[in-house]
């Protein structure tokens, strides 16, 4: 992602409930219900152990051929793009974003646009903030960081280094 200059970034709505039960696990997502109701899921409901890595495995098999210009991590498609071959920027960013669209649509995977980011200078990546300039702390972060009160017991303390040790990365000395 680096040596990019406009970003997007894509959250898959209801993950989980994108992708269809095979028609012999459907009865073993069965639940009964006290008033006697009966249910079964047609779709992988959330909680099932092997669910997330069946997801993430789903997404990056959908979009392992543009993964040069659109990585995915769960439920989240980061789209990059800079200038190359003649053409600027934002025409290749937006011949990305057709391509990942068109991928979308093929595999009925669905976008929660409240959530999504479109042609940005930087985006949020998984805690903290890239850009053409790097990756930077997200800055609520640093400042839940300043305004800790000291910590009282072991525990505190050990939230506390937990945070402090994640964002030393983006310090100079």
């Amino acid at each position: 992602m680096s040596g990019s200059v406009i970003y997007c970034a894509i959250d898959l709505t209801d993950g989980f409930y994108q992708i269809l039960m095979r028609a012999g696990d459907i009865p073993l997502t069965a639940v009964s219900t006290p008033s006697g109701m009966f249910w079964e899921w047609l779709v992988m409901p959330q909680g099932l152990k092997n669910a997330p890595a069946t997801f993430n495995r789903m997404v990056s098999h959908v979009l392992r051929p543009l993964r040069a210009f659109a990585p995915s991590y769960f439920d989240d498609i980061f789209v990059h793009s800079r200038a190359e071959n003649g053409l600027s920027a934002v025409d290749v960013h937006l011949r990305h974003l057709r391509k990942v669209f068109e991928k979308m649509r093929k595999n009925k995977l669905y976008a929660n646009l409240k959530k999504c980011v479109f042609c940005a200078p930087e985006i949020p990546v998984l805690g903290c903030y890239v850009s053409k300039s790097g990756v930077r702390a997200d800055p609520e972060k640093i400042s839940s960081i300043c305004s800790w009160l000291t910590p009282k017991n072991q525990t505190e303390l050990r939230q506390w280094l937990g945070l402090a040790n994640y964002l030393h990365k983006y310090t100079k000395d």
